[in-house]
């Protein structure tokens, strides 16, 4: 149980022993929101240096690495970050019932993605004659703005932590491995005009109505379906904010409209800009790139990576949305996304994750890790 005084909680300390169903719970009952991860990296560091043995670990800010050096043949990359969203009244978790199915675990961040590193610490606890060598890598901030993500910083301060044979990263997947990721672009439009008194529209020239055109394209948008190594990735472009005005009675004079692209893997951060900018070629207004990544192609032809589909019985899809697998591709390292939460749930209030598929990863990642 959690014991507040003088204004500081303490938790019970981490049992990687335990069944991972509980140790998903017991990671959703320390608060982490992004840049508050500090408590729940000194229970994991702890727990790792007291109960795993064969482990080399080291800490870097409030991230925390473990890898063994065995010599064994290949090497698989653990990955998943620490912090969440802020909480929603979805702390303390609480364990229920609510199918025949079996029992469901509610609270932030069980889905996005505490079950999945309840499942690496258990398993890097439990495993014993491992056929990989393996390093985890448990990490914060990847919630918000990607300059400071744990695992950008991880790459730049310790690069050679970030060398494998492949690297599977515990986002929720439903228990599907979902391979590779989408790119995603945004960019911010901008039209001028002139500022006149609505009674006198005549006298004005209105940039919100500049819009109108380029809204008709997205509108009629036609999105491409890119077929990569049987996985099936769906591209969408769409405006996703729109800011103008100055009052009631005023034509405006100034408007912004952002636009985000998730683009298959298969274009490049540069292919992709010029795409959008043939979407709004011939238009009047300003273009400005706020942010771009890259995608991930799957690379499940990698050795190591066809073993993972294999001891996962085959089952594999595109992952829509734009994950860290990326850095590791752009490493020229296999990466998938694997864990148990349907990610339709992350974020959400009444986030929430099946017991069922905390117990199946964990026996999939078991068999996978073991086999000779």
């Amino acid at each position: 149980m959690t014991i507040t005084l003088f204004g500081v909680t303490s938790y019970p300390p981490l049992d990687l022993q335990a069944d991972p169903i509980d140790l998903t719970a017991a990671l959703v009952d320390i608060p982490s929101v992004s840049q508050d991860e500090s408590v729940i990296a000194d229970a994991v560091e702890a727990a790792l240096r007291e109960q795993t043995t064969g482990f080399e670990i080291v800490r870097n800010g409030n991230a925390v690495l473990a890898r063994t050096n065995r010599g064994l043949r290949s090497r698989v990359i653990l990955a998943g970050h620490l912090d969440t969203v802020p909480i929603a009244d979805n702390v303390p978790s609480r364990r229920e019932r609510e199918s025949a199915e079996g029992d469901v675990i509610h609270g932030c961040g069980t889905v996005d993605m505490k079950s999945g590193d309840a499942v690496f610490l258990h398993l890097a606890a439990t495993i014993t004659e491992p056929a990989h060598d393996v390093t985890l890598v448990f990490y914060d901030c990847e919630e918000i703005e990607a300059t400071k993500n744990g695992l950008g910083r991880i790459e730049r301060e310790l690069p050679q932590w970030l060398q494998a044979d492949v690297a599977i990263l515990g986002e929720p997947t439903g228990g599907f491995i979902e391979a590779g990721c989408q790119g995603t672009l945004r960019v911010r439009l901008t039209a001028g005009g002139t500022r006149a008194h609505s009674a006198r529209s005549w006298l004005g020239d209105n940039a919100i109505h500049k819009f109108g055109a380029v809204l008709n394209r997205l509108a009629g948008y036609q999105a491409r379906d890119v077929d990569i190594d049987g996985c099936v990735y769906r591209e969408g472009l769409q405006a996703v904010r729109i800011a103008g005005g100055v009052a009631g009675n005023v034509v405006p004079d100034v408007a912004e409209l952002d636009v985000n692209f998730r683009f298959a893997p298969d274009r490049s951060v540069e292919q992709a800009l010029d795409h959008v900018r043939e979407v709004v070629d011939g238009l009047d207004l300003g273009f400005e790139i706020t942010d771009a990544s890259a995608g991930a192609l799957p690379g499940l032809h990698a050795p190591a990576a066809a073993a993972l589909i294999d001891a996962a019985g085959g089952d594999v899809r595109a992952k829509y949305g734009w994950t860290d697998v990326s850095r590791f591709s752009a490493l020229g390292i296999p990466a998938v996304n694997y864990g148990p939460g349907d990610p339709n749930l992350a974020h959400k209030r009444d986030e929430r994750v099946p017991t069922a598929q905390i117990t199946d990863v964990t026996r999939v990642l078991r068999g996978y890790l073991t086999a000779g």
